[in-house]
């Protein structure tokens, strides 16, 4: 039985911690705020309640095992777990307005070819199916083993299967980025921001992410989409709620300011107020750049990357009832997507173009103080605070958020008369929340572009010190973090040639 320390308490951090108690050791957490969940968070006021981070689950199987492996209740027990259907509504400038419906390959594709044109919906479905592909050379070295350096330049070629190129009798494969693949096999610009706005919903610039990146879409289509009763929150309760069962400990305002070495390994942490916490091995809930801070021996993880993009949230408070019919999320799609890339990603963060907007509408009673009354949440993806973009910039940031109000207007046309207040959120506020660098919200891990969209491995090059979390392998996203507490777990329970769960 060994002392685990466990710096932070996000969704990958409190996976872990789980885990680790159930294999018999003794897990300590320290956050530095006063609640858990990490980006994961709840905003209540008047009654109204409404999610801060991700708002819907995909691949809920990550936390089925996860309840399984640490308990006898199971998530559903735990919860409550609803699939999303339908699954999204589509909202684009030229008026198109289509409806997908949850986990159905075949109505997906007549929902597409009703509203796009005759061959539409067998566009999309090929480059699902080749996205399949994808999802089955990059599951296992991906999602559930650790990565190891010398797996570094087979996850550094893109398994995405290009369509070849012709030139003469020659055929080559050309390499691709996702926003090259949507031009040459879906052509219509709407089915190519229909795929664009999955890398953009994860903070990925379409024109640098690999053609990988297709197995956003098809991890959506495939296991649907869910949602936890009385918001997302729930499953951060509930996770907290199962670490507590396993006699996990919790000491919150406890800031962690450096990982203590001795004898060349990991042997505790020190906190703010001097006092040091002594232990066998330390698990890292922080970014890589956090950890190298407070770690100098683990710096290797410290990768010279840019910071994610962010999330910019305006939450309403309506009055009058969710009308019937009314679809959990609708994307609202934005009027220049070139503008917007490169707002978000390139050097026109000033410029007032028109965002992509995400309608969250969920049908939950819990979320409101009684009938007649609606809880929305408005989300963009956008620049991180820095450099390029102020978001404590009071008149930048009521700016912006009546742009993204206006085009969610598209989605809820009574919006303007039925708001009772409303609340913003911006990177600079996730800053503050949860300490990550502009605020930023890492992506998933993505094969190709020689291992550019990879995130540092869960072993660092302090021994006894392990990487947890969406800063680290396998990158972020609810599931992802489940993911790699269980890489962590297996890694300190079997040691580092643990090869991943069979």
């Amino acid at each position: 039985m060994a002392q685990i320390v466990v710096i932070g308490a996000g969704m990958g951090a409190m996976a872990a911690a789980a885990r680790l108690a159930v294999a018999g050791h003794r897990v300590t957490v320290y956050e530095r705020t006063d609640t858990y969940g990490g980006g994961v968070g709840r905003l209540t006021r008047a009654g109204f309640a409404f999610d801060t981070g991700p708002a819907l689950l995909h691949l809920p199987a990550v936390y089925r095992d996860l309840f399984v492996k640490t308990g006898k209740e199971s998530l559903e027990q735990s919860l409550g777990l609803v699939q999303v259907d339908p699954a999204s509504r589509h909202l684009f400038p030229d008026g198109t307005d289509f409806t997908l419906p949850n986990a159905s390959r075949a109505g997906v594709v007549a929902a597409l070819d009703a509203a796009v044109g005759a061959g539409a919906g067998e566009r999309w479905s090929e480059l699902v199916n080749r996205a399949r592909e994808v999802w089955d050379a990059t599951r296992r070295p991906l999602l559930e083993e650790p990565l190891r350096a010398e797996r570094a330049e087979a996850l550094g070629r893109d398994p995405y299967p290009a369509l070849p190129h012709r030139k003469g009798l020659f055929r080559r494969p050309v390499p691709v980025t996702l926003a090259s693949v949507a031009e040459r096999e879906l052509t219509d610009p709407r089915l190519i921001a229909l795929l664009e706005s999955h890398a953009l919903a994860y903070g990925l610039d379409p024109r640098e992410a690999p053609g990988s990146a297709t197995v956003l879409p098809y991890l959506e289509q495939t296991f649907g989409s869910w949602y936890v009763t009385g918001g997302m929150r729930g499953l951060a309760d509930a996770l907290y709620e199962r670490c507590l069962a396993r006699r996990v400990e919790f000491r919150f305002g406890s800031d962690v300011v450096g990982v203590v070495e001795k004898d060349g390994r990991a042997a505790g942490v020190r906190l703010a107020d001097g006092s040091v916490a002594e232990a066998d091995m330390v698990v890292a809930g922080v970014s890589p750049a956090r950890l190298a801070a407070i770690a100098p021996g683990a710096a290797e993880t410290a990768q010279a990357a840019p910071v994610s993009p962010g999330r910019f949230s305006v939450f309403l408070a309506l009055s009058g009832a969710r009308p019937e019919g009314t679809a959990h999320r609708t994307v609202v799609h934005g009027g220049d997507r070139a503008a917007e890339l490169e707002a978000v990603f390139g050097a026109g963060a000033a410029s007032a173009y028109r965002p992509t907007v995400t309608v969250l509408r969920p049908d939950d009673p819990a979320t409101v103080p009684g009938d007649g009354h609606e809880a929305v949440t408005l989300t963009a993806t956008v620049a991180p605070h820095g450099e390029r973009a102020d978001w404590r910039d009071e008149r930048a940031v009521a700016a912006f958020a009546e742009r993204v109000v206006e085009s969610a207007k598209a989605a809820v046309p009574d919006l303007a008369e039925r708001v009772l207040w409303r609340e913003v959120r911006t990177p600079a506020d996730t800053e503050a929340a949860t300490g990550a660098e502009g605020g930023g919200v890492p992506a998933p891990v993505l094969a190709g572009a020689r291992g550019a969209f990879l995130r540092p491995g869960n072993l660092t090059r302090l021994p006894g010190c392990y990487l947890v979390g969406g800063f680290a392998h396998p990158g972020g996203g609810l599931a992802h973090a489940g993911m790699s507490g269980a890489m962590v777990a297996g890694l300190v329970v079997s040691g580092a040639d643990w090869r991943g769960s069979q």
